[in-house]
């Protein structure tokens, strides 16, 4: 168990040290550089100040981003992220709820891809890298999944267009989905393509506010009308009820590689009181 905790002091470390680099890089960048160059300089920093800490500071090799893996990984995610979303927009479509119009343009890629690079780095090695990794070792798998998950969804409470339900919504489809993906796969690649992959698709292919974030340029232009349980109002499609079961669909799936894969790390509790030595019985003479 002191093990346990001198890992998470250790990766608490490596957690500031990363916050101290985006509370002093992230304004110079904004000021001197245009958002899509700014925002991908701070992914790459970030990522480098990760890979940095776990061996200077945790004193440990980050497995989780294992460059040999990073290629057919991130590929894997970019796809997955696109059919997902894809898939959530598709039947909105067939159900009435989403028209879509002719007019796309595709001068919000890079831009567009940009923002989802800066959003699906940071935010995965912060939530899934360190938060749910050093989460786990004092609550289990199962507990840090649903842990990181809450505070995932905390954390985009307040974005614009925020209400409870959008809250909810993310800790359940992006929370649940990228932290089964990172636990199933013990690697950041996965969840950090999918982050990517689902992002993009979402603001710069079909023109839809990502997280209430506003876009309004897409390859494919388009509007929602309906009850915000289905469109998700203002805060994007992400928070409709369909993309969540979509979103839950896939999640199972890792879920179920976890536990087939036995990748699921207990509480220190329950390893301790299995670890405990058996009393024998004596027999009755």
């Amino acid at each position: 168990m002191r093990k346990r905790w001198k890992e998470v002091g250790l990766g608490t470390l490596n957690l500031l040290a990363i916050i101290l680099v985006i509370a002093a890089v992230q304004p110079v960048l904004r000021k001197h550089l245009p958002n899509a160059i700014g925002g991908t300089v701070l992914a790459m920093l970030v990522l480098a100040t990760y890979v940095a800490g776990s061996k200077w500071l945790e004193r440990r090799a980050p497995s989780e981003l294992d460059i040999h893996r990073s290629l057919p990984e991130v590929a894997f995610g970019l796809v997955l992220g696109f059919v997902l979303f894809a898939i959530s927009m598709a039947i909105l479509w067939a159900a009435g709820f989403y028209h879509p119009v002719r007019g796309g343009t595709s001068n919000g890629l890079v831009r567009g891809m940009a923002a989802a690079f800066m959003a699906g780095v940071l935010e995965e090695i912060v939530f899934r890298g360190l938060l749910f990794r050093l989460c786990s070792k004092v609550l289990g798998t199962w507990g840090a999944l649903l842990f990181s998950a809450a505070l995932f969804g905390a954390a985009h409470s307040f974005n614009r267009g925020a209400t409870i339900s959008s809250s909810i919504a993310i800790a359940i489809e992006a929370g649940v989905l990228l932290g089964a993906a990172y636990a199933a796969t013990q690697s950041l690649w996965v969840p950090i393509g999918l982050h990517i992959g689902w992002n993009f698709t979402e603001g710069s292919i079909f023109g839809m506010s990502v997280s209430g974030n506003s876009v309004h340029v897409g390859l494919i232009q388009g509007s929602l009308s309906g009850p915000r349980i289905l469109t998700g109002g203002q805060f994007g499609p992400e928070a409709s009820i369909v993309a969540v079961i979509v979103a839950l669909v896939a999640a199972s799936y890792f879920i179920r590689r976890i536990a087939k894969l036995q990748r699921a790390e207990p509480p220190p509790w329950i390893k301790k009181r299995s670890a405990a030595p058996v009393t024998p019985v004596r027999e009755v003479q």
